[in-house]
């Protein structure tokens, strides 16, 4: 677990559920660094035999691809050092790969796995949210010796 506490005093009252939430987030990090660069080599030319750079894609997959390519970088470093925007705006771009391909599939196509994926992981974060605050307001109702 010493992976998870890089550049962080060690928190001594860390539990497994702690533990574990901060994993995943680090996990989906990775994911938004790896998603941001494949945007990002679409973008230059890079991948797909450079048919997706950006001066030969249409005006909406320019804004989308750019925005993408900028907001899935920045929301891993933001789930990495676990801050209080990191999520926010990881939730912004998968929502917005979400809508692309649900809401507009004529113009961005269908994917339906990536739609699927983003449910789930955003599923799994709210689950941990859901049990870290049952597991904070427990610990706030316990009585202790010196809070009498």
């Amino acid at each position: 677990m010493a992976i998870l506490q890089i550049g962080t005093a060690p928190d001594t009252d860390t539990g497994a559920l702690e533990a574990s939430f901060r994993l995943f987030g680090r996990l989906v990090a990775l994911s938004c660094l790896f998603a941001g660069l494949q945007y990002w080599g679409r973008l230059i030319g890079y991948s797909d035999g450079g048919m997706y750079r950006f001066d030969l894609i249409p005006s909406y997959w320019q804004l989308a691809s750019a925005s993408l390519a900028v907001l899935l970088p920045v929301a891993a470093v933001g789930l990495w050092m676990q801050v209080s925007w990191g999520p926010v705006i990881w939730v912004v771009a998968a929502g917005s790969e979400i809508i692309m391909h649900e809401g507009f599939p004529i113009w961005f196509g269908e994917r339906p796995m990536l739609v699927i994926a983003h449910a789930l992981v955003i599923s799994v974060y709210l689950g941990f949210r859901v049990a870290l605050l049952i597991k904070r307001r427990q610990a706030v109702r316990l009585v202790r010796p010196d809070s009498l």
